[in-house]
Order: C-alpha cells, then sequence, then structure tokens
C-alpha cells in the first residue's frame, strides 16, 4: 500500500511557537531590550546599551532581586551537585569511565563510585580494574548522579544508589538542558505503562517498566534478549514524539507536561505526530490544560 510523503514549501511552514504566558515566559533574542529601567543590574546574558538592558543570547529573563541575567535555550550542560544525568560511556580508562553528558568535557566515573555486582562493599582491586569493560564498556547507556564538579567544570559521577546504573532497552532522546524542568524525583514510571528518566543534562530516556529484582542489584542487568510487546513499542513511540513536539514549542519537560501531551495526541497515529501541524496542535493543548490546572 503506498505511504503517503508530506511536502510543503518555506512559505507554508507552520511556526512552532506557543503563545508566552506566567507559566512559559517570553523568549528574548540577542539585541532585545529587556528593560530600561536603571534600578537593575546586569547578570549573565545581558549587556548595556543606550540606557537599557539587552539581551546577548537568545533565552528566558530570569530575575535574583535585582539582577536580571537570560538563560539561553541552546546551551551545553554546566552540572551542578545533585543532579541526575544520562550519559553514555566513551572510554574506559584506570580505575575511571569516561562519559558523554551533553556538557563541555567528559564526565568521570569512578570504579569506586560504582557498586560492584551483588551489591559487595569492599575496596577495589587489581583485578575489580582488569574486569571494568565487563561491568561497562563503549557504548553502553547509564544512569548516574553528578557527586562533584571540578575546577574546570568537568563532572564527577557516582551510580551508588539502586536506582542507578546500566539503561537497558529503549530509546534515547537528546532535547536542550534548559527544557528540562528540575524536581525532587527525575525517574518516573507513567501510568500508560512506560519509566522515562528526565535528565538535568537534556538526555531523557524512555523504556518500558522495569521491575527492580535480586538479580540486578549493582545496576549491571540489562534486558537485551527480553522481547518488547508492540503494543509497548507504540507507547515508547508515541511518547518521543510527544517530547519533540513540546521541545519545538520550547515547553517545559516534566512529567505533567509529557503526560498532558500523551493523552493530547492520542488523536493521532504515532507517525502523524511528526507532522508539524499535530506538534503544534499537541503543543498548544498541553499548554491549555497545564494553564487550567494552575488556575484551578
Amino acid at each position: 500500500m503506498p505511504q503517503k510523503i508530506q511536502i510543503r514549501l518555506a512559505t507554508h511552514r507552520v511556526n512552532p511557537s506557543v503563545a508566552p504566558n506566567k507559566r512559559y515566559p517570553k523568549i528574548f533574542t540577542p539585541g532585545e531590550v529587556i528593560t530600561t529601567q536603571d534600578e537593575f543590574m546586569r547578570g549573565h546574558g545581558t549587556y548595556e546599551e543606550n540606557g537599557g538592558l539587552k539581551a546577548s543570547v537568545a533565552g528566558v529573563r530570569e530575575q535574583v532581586n535585582n539582577l536580571i541575567s537570560v538563560r539561553p535555550l541552546k546551551s551545553r550542560y554546566n552540572g551542578e551537585i545533585g543532579d541526575v544525568v544520562v550519559g553514555r560511556i566513551t572510554e574506559v580508562q584506570q580505575k575511571r569511565w569516561k562519559v558523554d553528558t551533553n556538557s563541555r568535557l567528559d564526565s568521570a566515573l569512578l570504579l569506586s563510585s560504582v557498586n560492584l555486582p551483588g551489591g559487595e562493599l569492599r575496596r577495589r582491586s587489581v583485578e575489580d580494574e582488569h574486569m571494568m569493560r565487563q561491568f561497562l564498556q563503549e557504548g553502553d547507556l547509564i544512569s548516574a548522579e553528578v557527586q562533584n564538579v571540578f575546577s574546570d567544570g568537568a563532572l564527577s559521577l557516582h551510580t551508588r544508589s539502586l536506582k542507578y546504573g546500566k539503561l537497558g532497552q529503549g530509546v534515547l532522546l537528546k532535547v536542550f538542558p534548559s527544557l528540562i524542568k528540575r524536581s525532587k524525583t527525575h525517574f518516573h514510571t507513567l501510568p500508560i505503562g512506560a519509566s522515562i528518566i528526565l535528565g538535568n543534562n537534556g538526555f531523557i530516556w524512555i523504556s518500558p517498566i522495569i521491575v527492580n529484582s535480586e538479580d540486578s542489584v549493582g545496576g549491571f542487568i540489562q534486558n537485551l534478549e527480553e522481547v518488547i510487546p508492540r503494543q509497548e513499542r507504540e507507547i515508547i513511540g508515541r511518547l518521543r514524539n510527544c517530547i519533540l513536539a513540546l521541545t519545538q514549542s520550547k515547553m517545559m519537560l516534566y512529567d505533567t507536561s509529557i503526560l498532558y501531551a500523551y493523552e493530547e495526541s492520542l488523536k493521532y497515529t504515532v507517525p502523524e505526530l511528526l507532522i508539524p501541524e499535530a506538534m503544534v496542535d499537541v503543543a498548544f493543548l498541553t499548554q491549555h490544560r497545564l494553564c487550567m490546572l494552575e488556575i484551578e
């Protein structure tokens, strides 16, 4: 059966922006006047010109007392202690792994900062160093927490909690770190039948719901041989496309906004969600529901 191909000219492109409001503040462009009042101080992402304070980057205005700064939408991840991140192993070195976490420099995961298989608590030996590639190797995806930030901006990670470790089957999605809303938890088991990890670094992991077992102690077990049912794969694909729709409209990503977007997207098929009109429609309806929730 022939498939439909969507072709649109530049003049027919859809404006993906969603009207700003209190929940989703205005996005300033470089050179745009933020304020002309004299009592405000200049922060990051701003400069003074002709008696006014202007934005030097495209982003959202942030104000702390009289200090005004602009947080850029497109930027590398600047880690903070306690952040939840999703990363990919890029290199195995002596007593440490190098991890890509969407920051300027690769992060470091020390051998002493991971749980050994079986949950053993002991000093790391030479044998453990020789088995490092059996624990984690190049290309593996992990979830971790930022333990420390070095003077050059590089991050030190740890996976000592059982909720962190190697990731199995699922979908990795990369968005702007500024769109991830900071919350108490970034691990969510959604009632629609999927789990999601919203990394502060802009890496989002969507996977089937995994029930922790005694065999997974240590965080090195992957379910790569398990066959994921088609229904669960469709849920994961729909979640991915919903997140892309929210990202295109520069909306904040957290469990409620993603769940609302999923519910509003059910009138479309999974492939139709990649059509620009459908993406804007889902984002607009999601924003409307969030505004109504805030009013209530």
